[in-house]
């Protein structure tokens, strides 16, 4: 039994290996189905270019040939035209002279005759040698050899197969300090390859850790070599580093940049996320709305520890509407109040008082409400786990939905009567 034991654990051991070898046969059909296609792109690339080449010189061909034509219909339209003019002349001074020569009157005759000897002499002398012959000929001194080219398209193949270089995995990546940066709760991170690296790259792994000296995670795996992730801590301070990886294998590791999210959040409302019938301006800064329904904007930020406050201004406040200002996730609905789903915790005011709102559960009615130039301050403690409310810098009933917690984003719902700027 141990023996038979034994003969099967190195039979399993080499069907194991040939499973591995099945899937790096299947990989290798793909990859060759893949480079084929290249090839074939290449090729059709390069003889596009050939025949787009040839196109142009035809093209250039054809222009001399037309000049040639041209000039050659030119010169004999001239020639035709000063020899019609001389025959016309000639045919004239023939006539003349013959009715003179029919005149009876000796005296008249001898009167003109020297003068009509002359001018028949200078007419004769006008048809020199050549005046009557063509000064160009109907054949084009223009040869094209075209044998040369025929011959290399004939003899056109690819080279000498390229040499089988080993590939090794890549080198170490170099981060770009100069491009890489922080802005509110996201980092952007740049890299390349050293110069003079002949490995082949098939696509680079960042990893980053938890902003709080925890271990690193893969945040992006491709081609690019510039990437931004977005919804970190702000006032963090994160750990990032990047490798390169190919057919070989996965490179060595960068060097590990440090970079600081920042402690005060900027944001905008946001427009990829707000419902259709919001409309922004003033830089994404001022929400106004087409309907007269409630509809939700968010803002650009997102909130998962640390306290945070911003303040919302009213430009606008016609006919006592209810405007809604808080929080939400990124997934709120959006054609209804702000706080009427579980993704919002909002409170909702007119012109005489307030409520806090979540899953549509209206609590802690408070006496006083908004106008045209009011304020509106929120207040987003994760530290607590609560939310507070702010109108003109006072307290709007006490601090708010306890035992908070995730992602959350500043967030407003309107209607067509309210026009608010952060």
């Amino acid at each position: 039994q141990a023996q038979l034991s034994q003969a099967l654990n190195g039979v399993s051991d080499k069907a194991k290996e040939a499973k591995e070898f099945l899937v790096q046969l299947k990989n290798l059909l793909q990859q060759i189905q893949e480079n084929g296609l290249d090839y074939e792109a290449c090729l059709v690339a390069q003889c596009d270019a050939l025949v787009d080449a040839l196109t142009r010189q035809k093209a250039k061909l054809l222009t001399k040939v037309t000049k040639e034509r041209e000039h050659k219909l030119k010169v004999v339209w001239d020639q035709i035209n000063h020899c019609t003019l001389k025959l016309r002349q000639s045919t004239g001074l023939m006539e003349y002279c013959l009715e003179v020569i029919k005149e009876n009157d000796p005296s008249g005759f001898l009167q003109i005759s020297d003068a009509l000897i002359k001018r028949v002499q200078v007419s004769q002398e006008q048809w020199v040698k050549g005046a009557l012959e063509p000064k160009v000929s109907a054949e084009f001194d223009l040869t094209l050899d075209s044998e040369p080219l025929l011959q290399s398209i004939h003899q056109l193949d690819f080279i000498q197969m390229k040499c089988r270089v080993p590939v090794t995995v890549p080198p170490v990546p170099l981060l770009q300090l100069e491009k890489c940066c922080t802005r509110n709760n996201s980092v952007t991170l740049a890299w390349r390859m050293p110069p003079l690296s002949h490995n082949p790259v098939e696509g680079y792994i960042l990893e980053l850790d938890d902003g709080d000296g925890g271990q690193f995670r893969e945040v992006y795996v491709g081609k690019e070599t510039l990437c931004t992730i977005d919804g970190l801590h702000f006032n963090s301070t994160y750990n990032a580093r990047v490798k390169a990886f190919n057919s070989s294998g996965v490179g060595p590791y960068s060097k590990t940049v440090i970079l600081q999210t920042s402690d005060v959040a900027w944001f905008t409302f946001d427009p990829s996320s707000a419902h259709r019938d919001i409309v922004l301006s003033n830089d994404n800064q001022t929400a106004t709305c087409n309907s007269y329904d409630d509809r939700v904007v968010l803002g650009t930020a997102a909130f998962s520890k640390g306290v945070h406050y911003w303040e919302l201004h009213v430009d606008r406040y016609d006919n006592h509407p209810d405007p809604a200002f808080g929080i939400a996730r990124i997934n709120v609905v959006k054609d209804m109040m702000l706080g009427k789903d579980d993704k919002a915790w909002a409170m909702y005011v007119d012109n005489n008082r307030s409520w806090f709102m979540h899953c549509n559960s209206h609590t802690n009615r408070t006496e006083g409400g908004v106008s045209k130039g009011a304020t509106v301050g929120i207040l987003l403690d994760l530290n607590k786990h609560n939310l507070t409310f702010y109108i003109n810098g006072q307290q709007q009933g006490p601090p708010a939905f306890e035992n908070i917690e995730g992602v959350f984003m500043p967030a407003l719902s309107l209607n067509r009567n309210v026009q608010v700027t952060l």
